[in-house]
């Protein structure tokens, strides 16, 4: 019986050996990190939560720890705003269940206060108290203190840090706007994909 290479002749002229496959749409849409304490019913899951609805509405993946307080608030605003990316979570801990109930997907690292270091370096660039800020600008990723949140925000928002500016906003809709904004003059070949916040993907 004649073999039937008619599969593998097909995968060979779909991706030619040593050419890397061109990146899908969600891959080409920016992730953007949700920074902040868990404490719950706190101003700052508030903040949290319209922060997570500008980011839905801008089009764009969310990523945070996956837990509760800010990072439940801004899971929440983001899929109520019917999202049209991913709201990932890494989470502290070896468990799945100890996701808060919005993210799309929950990723178990055990690595406990390490966590938000690994949100940092997952994202192209954060909002929020921004704890990890150090991590995020030595990686070169935009930054954005938000008024009002206190930690690290209160500290260095608006402020230069060596060779980088950390963003300073008063509001949601303002830090969205200046994630974005950093993000096209970053990455301009990538604009279309970053597209205007509170439009979604041009």
């Amino acid at each position: 019986m004649k073999d039937d290479h008619t599969g593998a002749e097909d995968r060979s002229r779909a991706a030619p050996a040593g050419r890397q496959p061109s990146q899908n749409a969600e891959q080409r849409r920016p992730v953007i990190g949700v920074i902040g304490d868990g404490q719950p019913g706190s101003e700052r899951e508030r903040m949290a939560a319209e922060v997570g609805g500008e980011l839905a509405r801008a089009g764009v993946h969310l990523v945070c720890g996956g837990l509760g307080g800010c990072m439940e608030g801004a899971s929440r605003g983001y899929k109520e705003a019917n999202g049209e990316g991913i709201c990932l979570g890494l989470l502290p801990g070896m468990s799945r269940a100890e996701a808060n109930p919005w993210v799309d997907l929950a990723i178990p690292t055990g690595v406990n206060s390490a966590q938000g270091a690994l949100v940092a370096m997952a994202v192209d660039a954060a909002i929020g108290t921004l704890s990890e800020v150090g991590l995020l600008l030595r990686d070169g990723k935009p930054v954005v203190a938000l008024d009002g949140t206190g930690g690290a925000a209160e500290m260095v928002g608006g402020h230069q840090l060596g060779k980088v500016r950390v963003l300073l906003a008063h509001d949601p809709a303002e830090a969205v706007r200046l994630v974005l904004e950093a993000l096209r003059d970053k990455h301009p070949e990538r604009a279309i994909e970053i597209g205007e916040p509170g439009t979604g993907r041009r």
